[in-house]
């Protein structure tokens, strides 16, 4: 059965994809399809919104609408489309668009998860007053929304440690209460994610780039913030694909009109195409001495303009940066939560980190755990049998006079603790699995200092802590975890 195009004030949105298409996130990933956010709830901090089909047909899953300034009291359609609302709108359809305008080729992965839609830009400026305002108005609405994964694509102003920062300190507050925090790295390769990007507890997403083909074996990476924070946590975590995204042109806009009219051109047959040039002329903004051009003259100028402007379909285009990356990550999530809604913001930040694929041939300090690995992240997930409220991002822990350490990984057969306190020695410091499905080890707390460490998994994978955020190079490419003691 054909599927009927959708209206948008009368236009016409039969869909069409140029040969300057991307992959869909979902195949890019390798994502597991049997699972679509089904049942959570996401709720995104961002600049503003706008009702795309993507969103909000056949079903509105749009569940609530928030503006701390008060000015927008719903993300009205019909409304003049303002340059704010195009962030949060590409965002949130880049992670759960439902495809509506694209006969579901560039469906988010959680293309069934309820959205909670929270803009705190005032006028398009961002002040983490309002930032703060918004996370506020999340921790406190979270039950009544049952709101399970929060995305913010945004930041502060500077880093400053976790102790210091009200919205840092805001997205702990969620994380304690049961929201796993999302948050975009940033875009400046030349300092470490800022607020609330330096958060400890949250999941810290950087970027790569596949160069549209998902099967490259050598990915690049994006320019993303990444490094010690000033809280001397290191970020990212994670990173995802932060280019060739596919995000929806806002409907009723000018640029939706030209793309749409330009997409009409490129699939015109030659003995059309000159007259219908002339008659879409001033919508595609082709210049006279194209409109009136022959054939190749017209066609050269149609896809060389749809390549510059990114424009991948007629309702689409590919955009970057980690605020892309994250939604996906945020995404991930949700499919993991609708595998096992058991699990805990923790056991779901250990399962992406240790699912993670690292690049072998860029240093571990710019990507964190490496490319989230969709497809594994979700078959943990659906196969954890604890809830993992012990595990926390934060580093071990001295009980008694003796320093305990904590470990997750349920496909682990063996697990030692190695670093300065025990010479390094491979086999001295066993871990041990008690009935919580945690790998555990003490040792004799060691006098005031700081001190290096890691974990040899299965006698031959040596990671650093995922519960620890404090870390530094190893002098080997990778990264050692921190430990204080005071």
């Amino acid at each position: 059965m054909d599927k009927k195009p959708t209206k948008v004030k009368g236009h016409d949105h039969s869909h069409s994809v140029n040969r300057f298409a991307v992959i869909p996130t979902a195949d890019r990933v390798n994502a597991d399809p049997r699972f679509t956010g089904r049942g959570v709830t996401i709720a995104f901090l961002d600049s503003g919104f706008h009702q795309h089909p993507d969103l909000v047909e056949p079903i509105n899953r749009v569940a609530a609408f928030h503006d701390i300034s008060g000015d927008e009291t719903e993300t009205d359609s019909e409304r003049q489309i303002e340059s704010w609302h195009w962030h949060g709108t590409q965002t949130t359809v880049a992670a759960a668009g439902n495809g509506r305008l694209c006969d579901e080729k560039y469906r988010g992965i959680a293309s069934d998860a309820r959205l909670v839609l929270v803009k705190v830009s005032r006028n398009g400026g961002i002040s983490e007053e309002n930032i703060a305002k918004g996370l506020r108005w999340v921790i406190k609405n979270r039950e009544r929304l049952n709101i399970r994964v929060l995305n913010i694509s945004l930041g502060g102003d500077e880093d400053v440690p976790c102790s210091l920062s009200t919205i840092d300190q805001l997205a702990e507050e969620a994380i304690r209460q049961g929201i796993v925090v999302v948050v975009a790295a940033g875009n400046t390769a030349d300092h470490a994610p800022i607020p609330p990007a330096n958060s400890p507890s949250v999941i810290t997403v950087g970027g790569y780039d596949d160069g549209n083909n998902p099967g490259q074996k050598d990915l690049g990476l994006y320019h993303s913030s990444f490094g010690m924070t000033s809280g001397g946590t290191v970020k990212p975590e994670l990173i995802a694909p932060a280019m060739w995204v596919a995000a929806p042109i806002l409907p009723n806009t000018r640029v939706y009109e030209r793309a749409e009219a330009l997409s009409k051109l490129a699939a015109a047959p030659d003995y059309q195409l000159r007259s219908l040039a002339r008659e879409l002329e001033e919508t595609a903004e082709l210049p006279e001495s194209i409109a009136v051009g022959n054939v190749p003259t017209i066609r050269n100028f149609v896809e060389s303009t749809l390549e510059s402007q990114k424009i991948v379909a007629t309702h689409y285009q590919h955009v970057d940066g980690t605020s892309f990356a994250a939604p996906i990550v945020s995404s991930i999530v949700a499919q993991m939560l609708e595998a096992n809604p058991k699990l805990t913001p923790s056991a779901v930040k250990n399962i992406l980190l240790s699912t993670a694929d690292r690049i072998t041939t860029a240093p571990a300090i710019r990507q964190g755990y490496g490319v989230v690995n969709a497809r594994r992240a979700v078959e943990l997930a659906l196969n954890e049998e604890h809830e993992l409220k012990t595990v926390g991002c934060s580093p071990p822990r001295v009980e008694n006079g003796r320093l305990v350490f904590l470990y997750h990984d349920d496909e682990a057969l063996t697990v030692s603790l190695v670093g300065d306190f025990n010479s390094w020695d491979t086999v001295l410091t066993p871990l041990r699995k008690d009935e919580s499905g945690l790998w555990l080890a003490e040792v004799e707390a060691p006098k005031a200092g700081r001190y290096q460490y890691k974990f040899i998994v299965d006698g031959s994978r040596w990671l650093e802590d995922p519960s620890n955020g404090m870390k530094v190079p190893d002098n080997y490419g990778g990264l050692n975890s921190v430990l204080a003691i005071d």
